[in-house]
């Protein structure tokens, strides 16, 4: 079974110096066809302004990915963590019993920092908040899938507090990949850049689309693509 949920039918909001669009349900943005899939809770697509950004505010309970495409972005937290987030980088936090962050674009006046920032549900609640930061660019370079972040910290991944995976991948136009999936598996494709068939599927940039029932994804590049791709319980 397959959902597609295209570009343009996500919610939108436009703040001057934050441009951003919901797969699912937040903030002001509220669909109830649209509240998450599986444990998957949060699927944004930022552009923020350089200089700009979203001052000290809390989290608890929740798994936050960031993974930037294009500029930088300077993270401060509570924990004591200090990093800028460049393209090629999966930033992890844990917010279990609470954390207050702080995001910041980076660069030249004018310019945007490009991200997406992923929220999973914990497997459980109350756990200590954690942080981790990782590149993935030399992997990425190659082609191919490469497994960024996953329950167990397999293969260099980052490791999060839930039976999920995410794959990042960067496919030549003309390329292709295979993702097994166990029966009880589903699965989320995410859109960054370029055009991919998933299963027969075409998305395009910015387009994503659910996935259950199914015994692999099998991506074929229709240009230059980069996807994220979530293996969920």
């Amino acid at each position: 079974m397959q959902l597609l949920r295209k570009a343009d039918e996500r919610g939108t909001a436009n703040y001057g110096w934050l441009e951003t669009a919901h797969t699912f349900s937040f903030s002001d943005y509220y669909d109830p066809e649209f509240m998450g899939f599986s444990a998957l809770r949060v699927i944004n697509e930022d552009r923020i302004a350089a200089g700009k950004g979203f001052p000290m505010h809390p989290h608890r309970d929740m798994e936050i990915i960031t993974y930037v495409v294009e500029g930088g972005l300077e993270h401060k937290d509570s924990m004591g963590n200090s990093s800028v987030i460049k393209p090629g980088e999966v930033q992890y936090m844990s917010a279990g019993t609470g954390v207050r962050h702080s995001e910041a674009s980076v660069g030249e006046a004018g310019s945007m920092t490009h991200l997406y920032q992923i929220w999973i549900m914990p497997d459980k609640t109350g756990l200590a908040p954690s942080y981790g930061q990782k590149s993935f660019s030399a992997e990425l370079e190659k082609g191919g899938l490469v497994l960024t972040a996953s329950n167990d910290g397999r293969d260099g991944s980052i490791k999060i507090n839930q039976n999920a995976e995410l794959y990042i991948g960067r496919l030549k136009k003309g390329a292709s990949s295979e993702l097994n999936l166990k029966a009880d598996r589903k699965a989320w494709v995410q859109v960054v850049k370029g055009s991919i068939k998933v299963n027969g599927q075409i998305l395009e940039s910015s387009d994503g689309s659910a996935f259950s029932d199914e015994a692999a994804l099998k991506l074929s590049a229709e240009s230059d693509a980069e996807v994220l791709i979530f293996n969920l319980p």
